[in-house]
Parts: structure tokens; C-alpha cells; sequence
């Protein structure tokens, strides 16, 4: 059954009575440091993403939104187990997938027949989630596809149609479940930004909680009005680019990662704005959102960690998705994965996210006796403690050395890797296999005019290499020195840490 109620009027009557709750509503403003949604937003900083959907039942990723509601058929549907891991695991806040491309919706929406009420099971899983976080003290946050390949008002001639739609939906989903502190919008890419309704939907979102922070996917660009993507490890400059879609709380570029030095100043019409970024990552090593009816392997925890530092530093924040399969919940192996990282971690609800150590390698000169392309300096040894994990040096010869300086009055104890892996894409669009080069290698430090190894590598690497030395180095230079490789080394980031 479908309703043409709209809530157009009251998103009109928002903006009128703007002027008297903005600074309640944190309506976003021109500002050099967070206001308070964004300072929450940063504070919450790690939460379980979960996507679940028709695409769970059918080993996809996208769909078209033609598979019949009725494939959708979870055995054992629990999503208080899926918000009780995220509370074992450390996770402050839970981001559920309410309608992804397809348009399928987790809850019984009045404005489509495409949703749980039409299929087997009906259970309401929004409301679910929403009341397993309240149970469980974790904070609730929704994902919605501005893209939806099932309902038809999405190819109107009009596009406000398509925006009443929209409106109608979230109307339901910021009324009927509670609290929601965060509004991931996605698909923006299938239609001009300007026809979207983003102003409508964010003044929508504001009314009913002030402090609800609000982006959309590939939030900003090179240029002002074009849509020319810039990948976030490239924003290093305040005020160099621009919002694509406004207003918004903050970045996402969905799984893209930020580089050590991320600025937080954009601009829109002249104005700048202050706009954290929050990551996304797979618990998978294939890089799958949805889950596959064969069981994949995780990532190492040492990635997992190390990734943790990396997108939760510099007032940033990290989502993880940890997707329940066929029946309904989260694998048992993926459930404890998560939990072991949090232990790891030291996570506690009353602390602040953990930091990383120093990083004492960064921008330090480094140079190669093997540079790929040394022509066009794409892969030069710079790359290597820039940090940006977009850019990496590679080799010429698979026998390559790679030294970096140090300060030799400055300690450390930990040397992190992140190593270039070939990949081969699977059918299904998105996941991967992954296979890294360097099989063997060495780690070298420069002191009393000798080189010492203090590492010996006879396994592969990996996508992240964690070495932890059991007591404090000092030395003006180290050397990582590949003693067998299947192709030609390659290393996005060498990182010389000490730990306190």
C-alpha cells in the first residue's frame, strides 16, 4: 500500500524557525573548530557498521532491486546478539544498514511493498536494533541509500518527487525508533547533487535530534560545482577543496583512509567549514560488505590495530562492518575476532579511543637503491613515511633495499609495515584476493657505524606487518632489505613508533 503524505510542509516550517533553534540544532555553520554534533560525532569515534539485506540472501553485493522480498528469509534473525558483540567488541554506537541501492527496507515502511513486512520474516529489524542498543547503553545510527533502484518515483521527471519519497521514510525512521545520532547517505552519484534534497533532509534530521551528524558519500571535491573526486589522504591543505554535497557534518569517502597529516577546513560559496572524517573498513580480508554464504577469512588483528590507530587519530572516527550471514547472526569466529581487537585495544567505554605511538620516521629522508619509474618519481622512496597509504615506492629489482634516517636521540620499540598487495577482483564486484610480494626480509639499524639486524622476515608480510621489539633502539638509519620477492617489492608505509 503506498500514501502520498508528505512532510515537505514541516521541513519548510524548520527552515523557517531555524533562526531561533540553530544553535541547539547544530546547524552547520562556517567555523575553524567541531561544534557540538561533530565533537560527539569524534568522541563515539568506533562503531560496528552492519549490512543485512536481500543482498545477505542472494551472495551479492549491489542488487537492482528486482529480487523478490520473499528470498530474504533469515533461520535464526537475533540482532541483539549483533548489538552485544558490538558492546563485548568495544564499539560505542551501532551503524545498521536500513535500505541499501536495492531499496529493500529492514523496517515496514508505509511508502513501499518492498521491506520485511512482505517478506517471510517480518520482524521490524530497525526497531530491533534501535532497542537492543538502548538495552545494551550503545548509541544508534542508520545508513540510507539516496539511490533506490526499486521505487519508481526515482526516474520522475521531477526530482522533488523522488525527495518527498525520501522524506517520508526518514520521517518514519527519526519518529519511530529513537534517538538516532548519525545519518550515512549513500548513492549520491546517480543523480546531480543539487537534485537530492539534501537541505530538505538535513533540516528533517535536525528537528527531530539536534545533534545527529549527517554526511553523504563522497562529501567533497577538487572544484567548486564539478564533480571531480579527491582522495582524502590528498587533504592536507585547509580550505584547498570543496563540499559536494551541503550542508554536511563531516567526510565520508567510503573505504578510502585519511593521511597523518588531515585537515578539516572546506569550503562552500566562500565559506569555510570544519568537517571531521569517518572511516570505514571490512572485518573481511576479501573486503565483502554484505555476507557470503561461504565462510572468509578475517583480517589479522595486527591490520585490524593498526588500521584502528590510523583512522581513529587526529579526531577522526572508524566504523568496522561486521555483517550477519543467512541465518541472521554474526558468525561466531567474526564475532570473537572483534572482541579479541577490542581487548587488544584496551577498549573501555570510560576512556578515551587509544592512541598510537610516536611515529618518529615521518617525512624523514629516505631513499632506494631500486625506485620503479624513476623517471616520473611515482613510486620514489618519499612514499614511504609520507603518511599517506595511497602512495607507495616500489622497486625496479626484487632484490631492493629501502633506508630511512632517523634521529638517533629518539627511541623506539615498534615498527609497522603496511605492504602493496596484487589483487584479483571476484565476481561479484567488490571483494578481492589479495597476495603480497615480499617473502622474505630484513630489518637493519645503523649504529656505531655498523648495521645491526634486529629482525629477520621468513614469512610473508602480508597487508600489515606489526614488529614489537622487546626493548628500546636508537639509531640514524634503518634499512628494510628484501631478500626474496615474487615481483617487485612494494611498500605503502614503513613506520618506526615508540611506544610508551
Amino acid at each position: 500500500m503506498r500514501f502520498n503524505i508528505t512532510v515537505r510542509f514541516l521541513v519548510l516550517l524548520f527552515v523557517c524557525l531555524n533562526a531561533c533553534i540553530s544553535s541547539s540544532a547544530q546547524i552547520i555553520t562556517p567555523a575553524n573548530k567541531p561544534n557540538e554534533a561533530q565533537r560527539e560525532l569524534v568522541e563515539r569515534g568506533y562503531g560496528m557498521f552492519i549490512h543485512f539485506g536481500v543482498n545477505t540472501f542472494t551472495d551479492v553485493e549491489w542488487s537492482d532491486g528486482t529480487i523478490p522480498p520473499g528470498v530474504y528469509n533469515p533461520t535464526n534473525l537475533n540482532p541483539d546478539q549483533w548489538v552485544l558483540t558490538a558492546r563485548e567488541a568495544g564499539f560505542r554506537y551501532v551503524l545498521l544498514i536500513t535500505k541499501h541501492h536495492d531499496g529493500f527496507c529492514l523496517w515496514d515502511s508505509k511508502y513501499t511493498d518492498y521491506d520485511v513486512a512482505s517478506a517471510q520474516v517480518k520482524t521490524d529489524v530497525v526497531k530491533a536494533v534501535a532497542e537492543a542498543c538502548k538495552k545494551y547503553g550503545l548509541q544508534f545510527a542508520v545508513y540510507y541509500s539516496l539511490w533506490d533502484r526499486h521505487e519508481p518515483s526515482f526516474n520522475d521527471k521531477d526530482p522533488q518527487k523522488y525527495i518527498d519519497y525520501m522524506l517520508n521514510q526518514l520521517n518514519e525512521l527519526f519518529t519511530g525508533y529513537g534517538s538516532i545520532c548519525e545519518l550515512w547517505l549513500d548513492g549520491g552519484w546517480k543523480r546531480k547533487p543539487s537534485d537530492w534534497g539534501i537541505d530538505q533532509i538535513y533540516q528533517l534530521v535536525k528537528q527531530y535530534n539536534p545533534k545527529c551528524a549527517v554526511s553523504v558519500n563522497h562529501t567533497i571535491v577538487s572544484e567548486a560545482g564539478k564533480r571531480k573526486a579527491v582522495l582524502p589522504s590528498l587533504m592536507t591543505e585547509d580550505n584547498q577543496y570543496f563540499f559536494q554535497y551541503f550542508p554536511s557534518d563531516f567526510r565520508l569517502w567510503d573505504p578510502k583512509i585519511i593521511s597523518k597529516f588531515d585537515k578539516k577546513q572546506y569550503l562552500h560559496e566562500g565559506k569555510s567549514y570544519y568537517l571531521p572524517f569517518e572511516h570505514t573498513l571490512c572485518l573481511s580480508s576479501r573486503w565483502n560488505w554484505f555476507q557470503k554464504s561461504a565462510q572468509l577469512a578475517v583480517r589479522e588483528l595486527d591490520e585490524l590495530q593498526e588500521l584502528f590507530y590510523w583512522c581513529t587519530d587526529n579526531d577522526n572516527s572508524l566504523v568496522i562492518n561486521v555483517p550477519p550471514d543467512r541465518t541472521g547472526m554474526i558468525r561466531e569466529y567474526e564475532a570473537l575476532a572483534v572482541i579479541e581487537l577490542g581487548k587488544r585495544l584496551g577498549l573501555s567505554e570510560n576512556k578515551p579511543l587509544p592512541k598510537n605511538g610516536t611515529f618518529i620516521s615521518l617525512l624523514k629522508p629516505a631513499e632506494a637503491n631500486s625506485v620503479f619509474s624513476e623517471k616520473d618519481k611515482i613510486y620514489s622512496a618519499s612514499y614511504v613515511n609520507d603518511g599517506s597509504l595511497d602512495s607507495r615506492w616500489m622497486a625496479a629489482d626484487t632484490l631492493a633495499e629501502l633506508i630511512i634516517e632517523l634521529n638517533p636521540n629518539d627511541a623506539f620499540n615498534k615498527i609497522s609495515i603496511f605492504e602493496y598487495q596484487d589483487t584479483k577482483n571476484l565476481p561479484d564486484g567488490f571483494s578481492q584476493v589479495r597476495n603480497g610480494r615480499i617473502k622474505e626480509y630484513t630489518i637493519d639499524v645503523f649504529t656505531k657505524g655498523v648495521w645491526q639486524t634486529i629482525y629477520l622476515g621468513t614469512e610473508p608480510m602480508g597487508d600489515c606487518k606489526v614488529i614489537r621489539l622487546p626493548k628500546n633502539y636508537t639509531a640514524s638509519k634503518m634499512r628494510f632489505k628484501v631478500l626474496k620477492a615474487t615481483a617487485m617489492p612494494s611498500l605503502y608505509e614503513l613506520s618506526v613508533i615508540c611506544m610508551r
